[in-house]
Order: C-alpha cells, then sequence, then structure tokens
C-alpha cells in the first residue's frame, strides 16, 4: 500500500494525479464520496454563489457581514491566488496546512476506487472541515457553471446568480441562454434565488419560475443607489439601509454588495430576527478579497491587479478606470489563458488603455505573448511590446510609468499571482537596500 501524503503541497500535488481529467463535470462521483463521508449541510444556513464575474466579491460581502453580525462562518471559494489555504476560512482565517490534510486524508478514506477531480477532492474537504465547525453560516463559491458543479451537492437555503456572460464556452456553451441555463442548476426549488443583474437571461428566470423558486431581482426586488454625501443606499420594500461605499474599488462592487444584503435579508434565520443594521454597515466597508483592483504603490506609481479575464470583467475594468481618472496614462499588462476571449477583453478597454505590454503564461493553457499578440492582430493592442513574464512585464512597465501613471496588469488568476508575488519580492528587495 503506497503511503499517504504527510505535507499539503504534497496532497495538492497527489490530488492532481488522481483523475484523468482537470474537469469531469457531473455529480455521481462526488456525491457518492460525500455519501460515504455522511456529509449534510455544512452549516445550520448555507448560501451558494454562482455567476461568470464577482462570485468572489460576493462571497466576501456575505461573509464580512455575516460576521459583523456575530455569526461563525465559513466561505469556500476558488480559485487561490497565492496559498492554496485561502480557499477555505472559518471565522475569516485560512485554514492551516494540518487542517486541509486531515481533511484531505478523509477525502482519501472514503473514495475507495471512485476518481475525483482536483477541484473536487477540495470542496469535499472543504465542506468536511465546515461541517466539523460548527458554524451558523456556510458561504460557497460555484467552481464552473453550476448544475453540474461539485458545490451543487449542497441543497443551500439561498443561491445567488450575480451575473451572467460568455465563459468557459468549451463546457457551458456560447450562448448567453445556454450559460443561464447551467448557472441556474443551483436554484432550489420554493427557495430564494436572488439574480444579481438588471436584465438575467430569461433561462434563469424560467428556471425559477418552474421550480418555484423564489426570484429576488436587482432592480425589481432591491435597489441601490449612490448618495451625495460619499455613501450608498440599499433598499426593498420594507427597508432602507444607508451605507458606507465598499472598500473593495470599482462601482461594479455596489452591485456584488447589493446581492449579498439580498442574499443575507433573504435568509430564513432561526431566531427569527433580522441582522443589525450596523452589521451591513461594518461589513460592507470590512470586505476584502485580493486581486480585485488591488492597489499597490510601487515607485510612486499605482499598480491595479485584477483577475478579470473574459469581456464583462473587462468592461467593469473599463467602468472603473474611468470613475478613477489620473493626471497621466494608464499602462496596461495583459497575461491570458488561451482559452478566452483576448479580443474581446482588449475591445472593452481599448479607450482607457494608453499603452499595452502583452506578457506569457506557462502551463497546458498558457500562452506566450507572441502568441497572444497574434490574436490581438487588429485590435489597438496590435503594436504592444511584449513580456516573456508577467513580472519582466512588470520590471519594464514600471520603468516607464511616472508618478501620474497607473499600471492595470490583469487576465487570469495566474497572471494576478505572479503580479503580486512579484510586487511583494519587489517591495522586499526596495526596503532592503
Amino acid at each position: 500500500m503506497t503511503a499517504l501524503p504527510t505535507t499539503l503541497a504534497d496532497w495538492l500535488t497527489y490530488i492532481e494525479r488522481q483523475h484523468p481529467a482537470t474537469i469531469d463535470m457531473g455529480l455521481e462521483r462526488v456525491r457518492s464520496v460525500a455519501t460515504a463521508m455522511q456529509l449534510g449541510a455544512p452549516a445550520a444556513r448555507t448560501i451558494t454563489v454562482g455567476g461568470t464575474n464577482g462570485k468572489g466579491s460576493t462571497v466576501a460581502f456575505i461573509e464580512a457581514i455575516a460576521r459583523a453580525a456575530g455569526w461563525k462562518t465559513g466561505a469556500y471559494t476558488s480559485p487561490h491566488l497565492l496559498r492554496y489555504n485561502e480557499r477555505v476560512r472559518i471565522d475569516g482565517e485560512e485554514v492551516s496546512d494540518d487542517a486541509l490534510v486531515a481533511a484531505f486524508a478523509a477525502v482519501e478514506a472514503a473514495r475507495g476506487a471512485t476518481t475525483l477531480t482536483y477541484f473536487e477532492y477540495g470542496t469535499l474537504a472543504a465542506l468536511h472541515l465546515f461541517a466539523q465547525a460548527g458554524l451558523d453560516l456556510a458561504v460557497l463559491e460555484v467552481g464552473l457553471g453550476g448544475r453540474l458543479d461539485a458545490v451543487n451537492l449542497i441543497d443551500a437555503d439561498v443561491a445567488v446568480i450575480t451575473t451572467v456572460d460568455i465563459d468557459h464556452a468549451e463546457w457551458l456553451g456560447s450562448e448567453r441562454e445556454a450559460i443561464g441555463s447551467e448557472k441556474a442548476g443551483i436554484l432550489r426549488a420554493w427557495k430564494p434565488a436572488v439574480l444579481g443583474e438588471i436584465d438575467p437571461p430569461s433561462s434563469v428566470l424560467r428556471r425559477a419560475y418552474l421550480i418555484g423558486a423564489n426570484a429576488i431581482r436587482a432592480g425589481s426586488d432591491y435597489f441601490s443607489e449612490v448618495l451625495d454625501d460619499g455613501q450608498w443606499a440599499w433598499r426593498d420594500v420594507a427597508v432602507r439601509l444607508q451605507l458606507p461605499m465598499p472598500a473593495l474599488a470599482g462601482p461594479v462592487q455596489l452591485a456584488n454588495a447589493s446581492a449579498a444584503i439580498a442574499a443575507l435579508r433573504s435568509l430564513d434565520r432561526p431566531d427569527g430576527l433580522p441582522l443589525p443594521r450596523s452589521a451591513y454597515a461594518e461589513g460592507v466597508a470590512a470586505a476584502r478579497i485580493r486581486g480585485r483592483l488591488q492597489a499597490v504603490e510601487r515607485d510612486g506609481a499605482t499598480v491595479l491587479v485584477d483577475v478579470g479575464h473574459n469581456p464583462q470583467a473587462a468592461a467593469a475594468l473599463a467602468r472603473a478606470l474611468t470613475s478613477m481618472p489620473v493626471a497621466g496614462q494608464t499602462f496596461a499588462v495583459y497575461a491570458a489563458l488561451q482559452d478566452k476571449d483576448a479580443v474581446g477583453v482588449v475591445q472593452a478597454l481599448s479607450e482607457v488603455v494608453t499603452h499595452w505590454t502583452l506578457a506569457g503564461l506557462d502551463g497546458a493553457r498558457g500562452q506566450s505573448a507572441g502568441a497572444l499578440a497574434e490574436r490581438l492582430a487588429d485590435t489597438t493592442a496590435a503594436n504592444a511590446a511584449q513580456a516573456p513574464r508577467v513580472a519582466d512585464a512588470l520590471q519594464q512597465v514600471t520603468a516607464l510609468a511616472g508618478a501620474q501613471d497607473r499600471i492595470l496588469v490583469f487576465g487570469s488568476f495566474h497572471t494576478a499571482a505572479e503580479a503580486l508575488q512579484w510586487l511583494e519580492h519587489a517591495e522586499h528587495a526596495h526596503s532592503a537596500i
């Protein structure tokens, strides 16, 4: 019998190799292992968050508001930026290596001959840890799609669909209606379904109607508006909340915070009492998540790091940059996976980016800067500078940018992770001089 791994790094290497495919959509295998592990509801109340963009931020808002109300809260998100531990938080803290090692061992002991993907291992491990923690609330980010995603094992008390747009077309389809149908698989009969965009696909609305889910729609059932005093207001038919602006940058974060508030207000609490108004204000102001227009100062210039990787996310970035004008120029470092709509991304940002630099990404889905440049030959990034890696691109661009300029580095979670690693290393090196 082969000895099991003993460190988190070794476990992550091990689970990557246990299934022939990175993605194998379907619930039969993961459900059988969950049954063997006797996994039930991960908390007294559960909220699942699906959609194309905004999931991680919405989870962060729900988690922060619930914690401000005194709830013991667990959050499961993916992918991670710098450490796997980022994916599983209990009471706002990343779980330890030892806890993850024990959870992976529990999954391994239960799976028998059933093969699991990396994401399925991680989901079962998170659910196992949550079940042991005695949580008031678990907030689970859906991975890919919804209907066949491992997180959809759980019958949540509230489901949130943030946005629906074209992404992962090879798995979910190339039309918004088809993707919406997959996303709507997380809705449950007679349970609240928070829809975070004003005009969701008809496939989502149709699914909610067919199963009797209570659709709670942005712009119809709840509303938000920016106030003149630097605050904003959220309201529905029963309440109006006046709130501080989120620390998370960008206009899109008001939509994410609004969906989070709607989800918590629709939650059927055991004690029947509403959350205190102060929890909403405190949570909105406290929510943090790395790689979402995260600002880092570097030699006088502002570097903005974002995980945005599809045209919808790029359009949100364009709106955010427009809302935050600078006296100088905007330099963009863009590195994308080969299966993404790079042309659509560049087109969405063409009016706000002054100079483009393209960088390569390693890995099976990565591509070189040259290959990316070929795809962008008919865009405003046609004559962009090129660099082999994100770190090299940042080295070039920070040398060019002045104190009144800003640098946007984006295109994938891999891009954001490499950027944050370089910025952290550069800051330490700078401090040591």
